[in-house]
């Protein structure tokens, strides 16, 4: 799972600037109460919007490419179906904007939170598993999105589904049905030494953009029933899942009983899909399940796209994850081009077309 997490706030920090051509979608930043967090989570949706609003590039910043669109545009009249997003470890939800833009240009409402514990420069091992609080945390969107007046006229109550990427693959994995095993994973960490592992061996985490020292996680002290519950909400009719974090975790017969469609998407080939977040099995245990795979991809391909002299910005703050580096065949915005399309295609079809 994606953990660019020492970032500094001055590289990763969200920036609403001038673009160079006008936006195509409206975009609003807001509040979600989450009773179960004890605050409030932050929320961006993207939406189909009439002329009007600011011009802005959204996600923009020292390393990555902004995506354009239209700050507080008028909303375009009409019902569309919903897409709450999650984003990867160490992420947040506008690192999603160049897709979710793309979403709300085919007619689709996007929403997303930034997880609190699992974002650049907020992350904690410790955090990272618990996943019952991402869950929670789309689940707070949805109530936001189908009850709030300035929403629920454009939102179609029928029609949700969920997109996450990396650990908010294994979020969308769980508010579909799925259900963890918590000593499947602790024996998968066991032996497995990178990634998502070597995070919680790892010794460090991230707060308020500073790297402090916390003790190594043992998952087998994670909170059991916790971990293993239901975090099921029957609302969401499609899913699709970008290299899902915790692919060796899950309960078969919790995969056998999901009942939406399930669409699998893994960047790169079988030699090079890290072990963490492989899916193909997972489509197959699915009964909707259909699975993907992109050539010449790697996990960080999903993140916006570098501006040029990013790869050195990264290694002058003492970053070791190739953020900027796709596998050398294909570049990241053609990569981009495919990923929308799969899953766009994935959602027009299990969403749009299928009621």
């Amino acid at each position: 799972m994606n953990r660019f997490r020492a970032l500094p706030a001055i590289v990763l920090t969200v920036a609403f600037t001038a673009p160079c051509q006008g936006a195509e979608v409206g975009i609003r930043e807001t509040t979600v109460a989450a009773p179960e967090r004890g605050r409030d989570l932050a929320v961006t949706v993207w939406y189909p919007a009439e002329a009007g609003g600011k011009p802005v590039l959204v996600g923009d910043n020292k390393l990555f490419k902004g995506t354009p669109a239209s700050m507080d545009a008028p909303l375009l009249k009409g019902r569309f179906p919903l897409i709450v997003m999650s984003h990867g470890s160490g992420g947040r939800v506008q690192g999603m904007s160049w897709l979710a833009t793309e979403l709300a240009k085919a007619g689709f409402v996007v929403a997303g939170p930034n997880h609190p514990g699992t974002t650049s420069g907020n992350s904690t091992p410790a955090d990272t598993p618990k996943l019952w609080e991402r869950t929670q945390d789309l689940s707070a969107v949805i109530d936001m999105m189908i009850t709030d007046p300035l929403w629920r006229d454009i939102t179609d109550p029928v029609k949700i589904g969920v997109v996450g990427f990396s650990l908010g693959g294994a979020a969308a994995m769980e508010i579909a049905g799925a259900r963890a095993n918590l000593g499947a994973y602790a024996r998968y960490c066991d032996t497995y030494t990178k990634w998502d592992c070597a995070w919680y061996a790892g010794g460090k985490a991230y707060v308020d953009d500073e790297a402090i020292e916390v003790d190594k996680v043992d998952l087998r002290k994670i909170d059991r029933a916790r971990f293993e519950q239901s975090n099921l909400d029957r609302r969401i009719k499609s899913a699709v899942l970008i290299d899902p974090g915790l692919a060796q975790a899950y309960e078969e017969q919790s995969l056998k009983e999901i009942a939406i469609p399930m669409s699998f998407i893994n960047l790169g080939s079988t030699r090079t899909i890290p072990e963490a977040v492989f899916a193909d099995q997972l489509a197959v245990s699915t009964p909707q399940g259909t699975y993907v795979s992109v050539a010449g991809a790697v996990h960080f391909s999903f993140l916006p796209e570098c501006k040029e002299g990013g790869a050195e910005l990264l290694k002058s703050l003492g970053e070791v994850d190739p953020i900027c580096e796709d596998g050398g065949s294909r570049s990241r915005a053609d990569i981009h081009a495919e990923l929308i399309s799969l899953v766009l295609g994935a959602l027009q079809r299990t969403l749009k077309d299928r009621f």
